[in-house]
């Protein structure tokens, strides 16, 4: 390769760097996974979100399951009722909790038993108002309750 040559490349590969760097928007925080017993086929991932612009969260997969969706809890006619929603949105600078009783990710069909003092890995996927998609990797421990 020529000299002009690797200076384009270096200059490119610095440029997607940056690109790639600039979109990292999400910050994730306080991230946990609900410790299952044996055979239980769904649990609850819980985190805190902040963006620094408004971004939605539109999906989120895991390894240690088959279906992972962003869900909601909230009282309906005196009952309370969960669903799947389409997108959770993260207004710029706002912490969004993911917690027990509110919005979570709900994990379905486990392929194991998730124990105590293990760690679960969960990819977000978030879109902004331009339709620019960001992915972040979170490393939630698993847990009977929020560790402190």
């Amino acid at each position: 390769m020529k000299k002009n040559q690797t200076i384009v490349a270096v200059l490119f590969a610095c440029g997607a760097v940056a690109a790639s760097t600039s979109l990292a928007q999400v910050s994730v925080t306080n991230a946990w996974v609900r410790a299952t017993v044996p055979n239980q086929q769904a649990t609850g991932a819980f985190m805190q979100l902040v963006s620094k612009k408004d971004t939605t969260l539109v999906s989120a997969r895991s390894d240690i399951a088959g279906v992972v969706e962003v869900h909601e809890m909230k009282m309906e006619n005196d009952v309370m009722r969960m669903r799947a929603v389409d997108g959770l949105k993260l207004p710029a600078n706002q912490p969004v909790e993911l917690k027990s009783g509110g919005y979570h990710l709900m994990m379905m069909d486990l392929k194991k038993q998730l124990k105590v003092g293990t760690e679960a890995q969960i990819t977000l996927t978030f879109k902004n108002s331009k339709g620019e998609s960001e992915t972040t990797y979170v490393h939630a421990p698993v847990a009977l309750t929020q560790p402190k």
